[in-house]
């Protein structure tokens, strides 16, 4: 059986409307680029060749702007097993841009992101599986129309790519149910005694972190069925500086957010802040601090960020300044209000007020520490 019709919600408005747009939607005119230009091989059922996906993450320096900023090996690799008929999975520390590299990769292979299931605590196995549309099954017993195909089945019959995020959230036994999708390529359906079988295109992206509460591991079985990529935090603090202010622009542009004048030197401050203290070691490498327990992750500084230029622009002179992000920098920092304080407070007095040109960061963080 491989005739389920897909389940399709109407646009509602235009794209200017959409608070923040689907990525086959906000880059179609790069993906539409590389598909009249690529002449390379594509696997059956991709829009695009390996080389032309990889192009769109990484960006060419001219005409298609990078969506991720790492180890074009990196890349490479996820691609090249999504040609496969091993599923990816993206393994990393929160804020490594798991999620907006699995969203890529989706749009860019399959012209569809939007094949999702968000993994929670709570997420049920018809997320993964299938379910029902009660009335319909009551009324008329089990059938084709009362089945409700979760985004793995329309996936499979589409010859699509879908996403699972926070894989290591749902419960063990809703994991487990990806076993036989992802090894038979088969999503079977006793009640019907019926099969749906992927067509060529299926493939699975998930994304896990091992840092956050409420992680259940991967059974051994089902981690055999991934290829596992480790998206590793920026390398440098250069690096970092790059993502944040290409992100930090991005949202906002999206978000039309007054002129705001976005300094480097407040992006680089925010960036060296967060990167010392998940290091435990200031960046000339003389002074230990100690690190909180939050993850202060690259997309925190993009929050933090973010938030002092809407506080700038609607509340300020329209430049951004220490004061517009030192309640965000804290917000982020002191997470368990005994402990993370403590090692906030050391780290300002015995880092941030010693350290040249910082006098006004100090001033701000103090202030509303």
């Amino acid at each position: 059986m491989n005739d389920l019709s897909p389940v399709s919600s109407p646009r509602q408005g235009s794209d200017a409307e959409v608070l923040r747009p689907h990525a086959e939607e906000q880059y179609a005119e790069e993906l539409h680029l590389l598909a009249k230009e690529d002449d390379r091989p594509r696997p059956p059922g991709w829009k695009l060749s390996p080389w032309a996906v990889t192009t769109y993450i990484l960006g060419d320096g001219d005409r298609v702007t990078p969506k991720y900023v790492g180890a074009r090996r990196v890349v490479e690799v996820a691609v090249a097993t999504l040609a496969t008929d091993r599923a990816l999975l993206l393994l990393g520390v929160p804020g490594t841009a798991k999620t907006w590299l699995s969203e890529h990769l989706a749009a860019a292979i399959s012209g569809d992101s939007t094949l999702l299931v968000q993994g929670t605590a709570g997420t049920a196995e018809e997320a993964v599986r299938y379910g029902w549309n009660y009335a319909r099954l009551l009324a008329e017993g089990p059938s084709i129309e009362a089945l409700t195909p979760s985004p793995v089945m329309r996936a499979m019959a589409e010859g699509r790519v879908t996403r699972v995020e926070e894989l290591t959230r749902m419960p063990s036994d809703v994991q487990d149910a990806l076993i036989t999708v992802l090894s038979e390529k088969t999503l079977p359906i006793p009640e019907l005694s019926r099969e749906v079988q992927a067509r060529r295109g299926f493939n699975l992206i998930a994304t896990a972190n091992d840092r956050d509460k409420g992680v259940n591991d991967l059974s051994s079985a089902l981690r055999r069925r991934f290829n596992t990529v480790v998206l590793p935090v920026p390398a440098t603090a250069e690096e970092e500086v790059d993502i944040v202010a290409r992100r930090v622009d991005q949202l906002g542009r999206s978000l039309e957010l007054p002129g705001t004048a976005t300094g480097l030197e407040e992006i680089r401050r925010v960036v060296t802040v967060f990167r010392e203290l998940r290091s435990g070691v200031t960046e000339d490498g003389r002074t230990r601090v100690k690190s909180p327990s939050g993850t202060l992750s690259t997309a925190e500084a993009i929050s933090v960020l973010t938030s002092g230029i809407a506080l700038a622009a609607h509340f300020g002179d329209g430049v951004l300044r220490p004061a517009d992000v030192a309640a965000g920098i804290v917000g982020a920092v002191v997470q368990e209000p005994v402990s993370d304080r403590v090692a906030w407070r050391e780290y300002l007095e015995t880092v941030v007020r010693e350290r040249p040109g910082w006098q006004d960061f100090y001033r701000a963080c103090r202030d509303v520490s």
